[in-house]
């Protein structure tokens, strides 16, 4: 019983190699760092990694995979503060603005990785179209509580401003850039509520 219950913890390697991946993948890009990188950094042996893993790609999948659960949860959050749809989708609008803003801010995780990964049958490329599609729900769920019609099209809108924050904040002033961003959100909302979004 007690072996069981020390299996279903965590590996304590396995979460190094995933945070090394995640640091090193994020900063330099994913093709262009090797496994025996990632092993070295991590502090493991190449038997420990490809147990874990046992491809390179099942790590780019899960390094994505936690990226995303990451960004679920603060979205979860930020809706289960239980404000106006309006103030939830600032709230998330507002923590994009904080990412862009952070030290070492290299663009969106996902679309840097799609950019690498473009096949669509590719399991990374699934795992950001599954991404993706979940943040589209997620804004089209809580524009519809503004107004109805046309929440699809707004959150498209969302999305396509996210993206371009996402894109020019490491190119440019970020504090600029999310300035630009969340005014769009705003100019967003208020043509939403009134209707007028077109």
């Amino acid at each position: 019983m007690a072996h069981n219950a020390s299996e279903s913890r965590p590996s304590e390697a396995r979460d190094r190699l995933l945070s090394t991946a995640t640091r090193i993948f994020y900063s330099e890009g994913i093709h262009s760092v090797g496994v025996d990188r990632i092993v070295k950094e991590a502090q493991v042996t190449r038997a420990t990694f490809y147990r874990h893993f046992p491809s390179k790609e099942n790590l780019v999948v899960a390094y994505l995979t936690e990226a995303d659960r990451a960004l679920r949860g603060r979205a979860e959050a930020a809706v289960a503060a239980g404000l106006p749809a309006p103030d939830t989708l600032r709230a998330i609008g507002a923590s994009i603005a904080e990412d862009i803003q952070s030290p070492g801010f290299r663009g969106c995780a996902f679309l840097n990785a799609v950019a690498e990964y473009p096949d669509p049958a590719d399991p990374v490329h699934q795992v950001v179209l599954a991404h993706r599609q979940w943040f589209l729900d997620t804004l089209t769920g809580l524009l519809r509580a503004i107004r109805k019609e046309p929440a699809d099209r707004a959150a498209r809108h969302f999305v396509m401003l996210r993206d371009g924050a996402m894109a020019a904040g490491c190119l440019f002033d970020p504090e600029l850039v999310c300035d630009t961003f969340l005014n769009g959100v705003e100019g967003l909302l208020k043509a939403q509520a009134t209707a007028s979004f077109t």
